[in-house]
């Protein structure tokens, strides 16, 4: 018994350590020469299942259950169903298990599995079962204002999150979540300060540390200070649609600043160059030695620092702040443009990374292709672009997005078209900013950037607002925009 016991607390204490292999094969040896041995089953069960070999686990598990039916057994057979995605079996179980066994705990999982069985108002009720038995449990709240979010409740969400935060003031993410939650509401001057605590803010300063290490860091991040003799170097951090969003703050900066320099994305880069506002703006990684500055910030900051927590936040420029490339637009003209027909840009694909629900079926647009008098250019690129493949032989419709290599190109094709129907990506922003009617098709649970009143678009003047009335209903959104089409093209 001694040597046996010494096998077993080697083989956890390898298990506990990662190195699964090596335990697996004790817990093997273990059995061979005790086979009733139930919590070495369960010990295997577990492992398998991190793993990911599903159907082993659940053998050795419920072999552990049939020796010594133990609560924490049934417990661990319970993460298994939830951990390869059989969240009615999950259910079912942690069902029973918070009936035997209602710890915190358990009603926290329970409730889980019915998220992601996707009865959430079953999920509601046993998150604040949790919290009647554990009113410290920060987790359920966290995950009740996720569930307040996607009924688009979110000043419900807003409560949650500040709970969340009064229990665990070092959380981080439900913070930034608390950030996204109120600037939808349009409480922006709690909302941007919270914003501050952004993983991707963070991951922006140590890129530009392993670019210009010196430089990062001694010179210190901008606060507010008085500009008027000083450098600024402001940096991309987020996705595209956030920087020409926030590009409105350039001719500001500008003003404020000895000077401004400004590092986007590449594919931005020559577009602001020609809407610089007198910045200096970078495409290439420059070396430490060719440039100086006095203090730097993650361009998502900007309107933080500069108190933009009112109308100030929503710069309208009659215009648009960035202008096409003239000789661009004449390229496109030229090529693609020379019709009298009503020209329409699409685009139904953004990166999916960070949200499938607002990508379109493009079948969805077939009809509008029909509508008479119309001329559709596809600014479709990268990811989604395979899709022209479907209707490019069934309809006549110019694909753009293959000669894009840069937004300078997009901006210069769609000056030269009268409406862009998109969902929410980064061709809207660069429309509204360039001041071009716009129509931009959103899902039901949507970026916080477009508010709770979707009866007008506060970012930009020629944008206007159409969402799913209820999830995965594209249908809705299509019918009210084929209907204000026809109307615009009855009356042109």
């Amino acid at each position: 018994m001694p040597q046996k016991s010494e096998k077993f607390q080697k083989a956890f204490d390898l298990h506990n350590d990662g190195q699964l292999t090596a335990a697996r094969d004790l817990y093997k040896e273990i059995l061979s020469d005790e086979p009733e041995n139930a919590e070495v089953w369960d010990l295997l069960g577990v492992l398998y299942c991190q793993a990911q070999k599903y159907e082993e686990s659940e053998n050795c598990i419920q072999k552990a259950i049939k020796i010594e039916p133990r609560m924490y057994y049934l417990e661990n057979l319970a993460r298994l169903y939830y951990s390869k995605g059989d969240f009615q079996k999950a259910v079912s179980l942690y069902e029973d298990i918070a009936k035997y066994s209602p710890t915190y705990e358990n009603f926290f999982h329970l409730a889980m599995a019915y998220k992601d069985s996707g009865n959430l108002a079953k999920a509601v009720q046993a998150y604040n079962k949790s919290l009647e038995i554990n009113p410290d449990g920060y987790e359920s709240y966290f995950n009740l204002a996720y569930l307040a979010m996607n009924e688009n409740n979110t000043y419900k969400a807003v409560e949650y999150y500040k709970k969340t935060i009064e229990l665990n003031p070092d959380d981080w993410e439900s913070t930034y979540y608390l950030a996204l939650a109120q600037m939808q509401i349009k409480d922006y001057k709690d909302g941007l300060k919270n914003f501050e605590a952004r993983l991707c803010k963070k991951s922006a300063i140590v890129s530009q540390e392993k670019i210009y290490p010196h430089l990062m860091k001694e010179r210190p991040e901008w606060k507010g200070e008085d500009l008027k003799d000083k450098v600024l170097f402001t940096y991309y951090e987020a996705g595209y649609g956030d920087m020409l969003m926030l590009y409105r703050f350039m001719p500001i900066l500008t003003s404020m600043a000895k000077k401004v320099i400004i590092k986007p994305q590449r594919e931005l880069a020559p577009l602001f160059r020609e809407n610089s506002y007198g910045a200096e703006v970078l495409e290439i990684f420059d070396f430490e030695s060719e440039i100086d500055f006095d203090y730097h910030i993650p361009f998502l900051s900007v309107p933080y620092v500069l108190k933009a927590y009112e109308d100030n936040l929503f710069i309208h420029h009659d215009d648009g702040y960035l202008k096409a490339n003239p000789a661009k637009v004449q390229y496109y003209k030229d090529r693609y443009f020379n019709n009298d027909k009503f020209k329409i840009g699409i685009k139904w694909q953004g990166n999916t990374f960070y949200d499938k629900q607002r990508v379109l079926h493009v079948e969805d647009f077939y009809r509008l292709f029909e509508l008479p008098n119309t001329k559709f250019y596809s600014c479709q690129t990268l990811e989604g672009s395979e899709e022209f493949e479907k209707f490019k032989d069934k309809y006549d419709v110019v694909d753009l997005g293959s000669t894009f290599s840069n937004f300078s190109d997009t901006a210069g094709a769609l000056d030269n078209m009268d409406l862009i129907i998109s969902n929410d990506t980064s061709l809207v922003h660069l429309a509204g900013a360039m001041n071009k009617p716009c129509m931009v098709l959103l899902p039901y649970i949507y970026n916080w950037r477009w508010h709770m009143d979707l009866s007008r678009c506060d970012w930009y003047d020629s944008v206007k607002i159409y969402r799913q009335s209820s999830p995965g209903n594209w249908q809705s959104v299509f019918d009210l925009l084929e209907a204000d089409l026809k109307n615009i093209l009855n009356n042109r």
